[in-house]
């Protein structure tokens, strides 16, 4: 069955070279009870880890039914000890967050991809313990705890089992049940390979060997062996070679409840390295929020002074001698002109003149300074500006110089004390207008009041209120966006032209004003500081990633030992490396979600204490919650990597 030949092991302590088996040779039968005695340091466990396939020799040949087992990988390896081998360990190494049913059921998640419980169940049942299927192994004494190893050695109905010390650390009475327990098994035809000091122990088994000094200096059989056990065939070290690149979608399932057992033990340093992730999502959802918050006001604004709009104005010059002309001295525009531009360039939908100036604005007893603009009819719907209340007034109150004024929401609640103005009649430089109608309210910011003002027909402006026989600005409307440009160039062509503005005066003659331009303008600002903010925010992020990082690898060198027991009863590279990583997504993912919770409920009261504007998108949110569990993954590659790479043996031995 086994065939240990020539096999030597070395390890080196600082300047020193330990022998710890030389040249070992060693035939092992189905069937057989051997017992492995010998001083401390004789190398009887390193011999034991060497046939357990959880240590290799430095030198010699190991062969299974003369197959040699140095041609299997580590994951070949692991799923030879699992469908091969069980273990009893003298320290019995049981999970302490699993029961004793789940301790029993481990090696069953790496052979079947679940901890299928209720084929442990009758395995407590036969050494003695069913009744201590729910308890954790701080609740059992020494020899409950070594049943249970035992048990767990026997999930997978293995050929062998390799016991170590397994009576070392109990009373007479549990080393009598534990022996007989050992006993029975072999009856039942499994080989077992125990280690031991004691040799009253020792003489019980059927097969004894002596070791000194990292040799077998004797190897007596004491009884014959029972030879039940057949010996693995041909097909099973297929299945076995096989084994090892399975991959089942349990395995995914059951480490996710491992790890969150795992997190659950450790509530306060689970919560501290969420709270990075947390902090770094809610900051990158809040700081988006608020830019396109910011944003998009922005833009609302700019669209409530139109869409496709160019704005017209006279503009500045040299004059004689090269001194700067006073702004539209010569060139100011005209009610024609703006005719002129409606008519003669045919990608133009409408020209609204219009005039502005300042205005002492009285009603009954109360006084106010604000904006009043003389406007043609279509600047309400150029503008948006439509009344919310009442109506804009006419081409024929136009023509005829009405008094007749359309208010702003801050005059309507400042002057007119939020009652209905309609028919009420006020006065704008001592000169009295009727209020016909209420303009829609569009919002304040830092630098004006956008509902802070007055609209009235352009000609009383120019002729009742303003004493002008020009206006101020044309208001342009394009019939297609893509067109603003060229109307741009043909309007101060056309301007030049009719105010026959000399060759070297026309720089700077006439300003034409894009919105469009302007809104472009503002959104990319606003979405270079969303991005920055983003990416400060994002820093703590990265903060939090490395939380995560220093945590597992901190649960990695506690977890250790539970490491190389894992990866004795089967468990692969990939399986250690999954748990691992599961635990580290998990946090980052948990955390994420409660930074998406905290973030909305941010931003929710910023907008009602502050009064800013916030916009939380889908997109914003997903890409926060998708890069804390990328940080997860990163952040947790490299502690989960190097937990997979550790060697059972030196796992096991870790203190």
């Amino acid at each position: 069955m086994l065939e240990l030949t020539g096999a030597s092991k070395k390890y080196q302590m600082g300047d020193n070279t330990i022998h710890a088996l030389r040249g070992v040779s060693l035939k092992i039968e189905p069937g057989d009870f051997i017992a492995i005695m010998g001083p401390s340091g004789s190398g009887k466990s390193t011999l034991l880890h060497i046939i357990g396939l959880l240590d290799i020799p430095d030198q010699g040949s190991y062969k299974i039914n003369g197959k040699e087992l140095a041609d299997l990988s580590e994951d070949e390896l692991a799923v030879f000890r699992r469908e091969v081998m069980g273990f009893v360990f003298q320290q019995f190494n049981l999970l302490p967050r699993m029961s004793a049913l789940e301790n029993v059921a481990l090696p069953l998640l790496y052979s079947q991809g679940k901890l299928q419980v209720e084929l442990a169940l009758p395995l407590l049942e036969r050494v003695g313990l069913k009744d201590r299927a729910g308890h954790h192994p701080n609740e059992m004494s020494g020899g409950q705890q070594q049943r249970v190893a035992i048990a767990r050695a026997l999930v997978n109905q293995p050929m062998m089992i390799l016991a170590d010390e397994p009576t070392g650390n109990l009373d007479s009475k549990s080393e009598v049940e534990i022996m007989g327990i050992l006993k029975q098994l072999n009856d039942a035809g499994i080989t077992i390979i125990m280690v031991t000091h004691e040799d009253e122990i020792g003489k019980q088994a059927k097969r004894l060997i002596r070791m000194r000094d990292g040799q077998i200096i004797s190897d007596e059989r004491v009884m014959e062996k029972i030879p039940l056990n057949p010996p693995l065939n041909k097909g099973e070290m297929g299945k076995v070679q096989n084994g090892a690149a399975r991959f089942q979608i349990g395995h995914v399932i059951q480490h996710f409840h491992q790890g969150v057992k795992t997190l659950a033990a450790n509530k306060i340093r689970t919560g501290l390295s969420m709270l990075g992730i947390l902090i770094g999502v809610a900051a990158v959802v809040t700081m988006v929020a608020l830019g396109r918050g910011a944003q998009k006001a922005i833009e609302d604004q700019l669209s409530s002074l139109g869409t496709n709009l160019l704005v017209l104005r006279p503009g500045a010059f040299r004059g004689a001698g090269g001194a700067l002309a006073q702004i539209g001295e010569t060139t100011r525009l005209t009610m024609a002109d703006a005719e002129a531009i409606k008519e003669q360039i045919p990608a133009v939908k409408e020209a609204a003149p219009g005039v502005t100036g300042r205005g002492q604005l009285t009603y009954l007893d109360k006084n106010w300074n604000t904006s009043v603009i003389g406007v043609s009819p279509s600047y309400g719907r150029m503008h948006a500006d439509t009344p919310i209340v009442g109506r804009f007034f006419s081409d024929d109150e136009n023509k005829r110089r009405l008094r007749v004024a359309i208010v702003g929401t801050t005059i309507v609640r400042e002057v007119l004390g939020g009652k209905n103005p309609l028919g009420e009649t006020i006065k704008i430089n001592k000169v009295n207008f009727q209020v016909i109608g209420i303009l829609p309210e569009k919002g304040a910011n830092a630098f004006q009041d956008q509902d802070d003002r007055i609209l009235i027909p352009v000609t009383t402006a120019m002729r009742r209120l303003y004493g002008k026989n020009y206006i101020d600005m044309i208001d342009i409307e394009s019939n297609l966006p893509e067109e603003t440009a060229a109307i741009s160039t043909q309007t101060v062509d056309l301007m030049l032209s009719r105010h026959r503005v000399p060759l070297s005066q026309r720089q700077d003659a006439f300003m034409v004003r894009n919105m469009a331009d302007i809104q472009a303008a503002f959104s990319a600002s606003t979405q270079i500081m969303t991005l920055l903010l983003a990416v400060i925010a994002t820093i703590s992020l990265l903060v939090g990633g490395i939380g995560i990082m220093n945590i597992m690898l901190v649960s990695v060198s506690e977890r250790t030992r539970e490491i190389g027991l894992r990866k004795a009863v089967g468990a692969r590279r990939g399986d250690i490396l999954s748990q691992f990583l599961i635990e580290s997504m998990v946090i980052s993912a948990v955390g994420g979600i409660l930074g998406v919770f905290f973030a909305w409920a941010s931003t929710i009261l910023l907008s009602m204490v502050a009064g800013w504007a916030t916009s939380i998108t889908l997109s914003s949110v997903l890409l926060s919650f998708f890069f804390s569990a990328a940080v997860g993954i990163i952040f947790g590659l490299y502690p989960a990597r190097k937990a997979s790479l550790l060697s059972p043996i030196e796992a096991l031995r870790y203190e």
